[in-house]
């Protein structure tokens, strides 16, 4: 997928060009272990069919997928953090979730080793 479509590129050019590569390979790798933490959250969340846990859980992924750039993750986060659907609908959500995370992670990955 197209880099541009997943990253914000002009934000991570920002502190690619302000902390330097070091610094913002550590924030991907961050983003990578908290995001694999903020998805099992999200997971239990839909396991335990709690609505104020799915919220709380996407809202914290949302807010760090923004954070890193990552804009189709985040805009993904603001469709289903308040979502009311059946959780057979959250499940889909959370596997577009889990592919768009894992297709943006490669992308910032790629996007930095330019």
């Amino acid at each position: 997928m197209n880099n541009i479509n997943q990253l914000d590129s002009e934000l991570l050019q920002g502190y690619l060009d302000n902390l330097g590569k070091n610094t913002v390979q550590q924030m991907l790798s961050l983003y990578q272990q908290q995001s694999a933490l903020y998805l099992e959250e999200i997971e239990q969340a839909l396991t335990n069919q709690s609505h104020t846990l799915w919220q709380e859980k996407c809202h914290k992924m949302k807010g760090a997928a923004g954070s890193v750039g990552l804009v189709k993750v985040h805009a993904k986060l603001v469709v289903i953090e308040e979502c009311d659907k059946a959780w057979t609908e959250k499940r889909l959500y959370l596997e577009q979730l889990i592919q768009l995370n894992n297709n943006a992670l490669v992308a910032f990955s790629t996007w930095l080793d330019k």
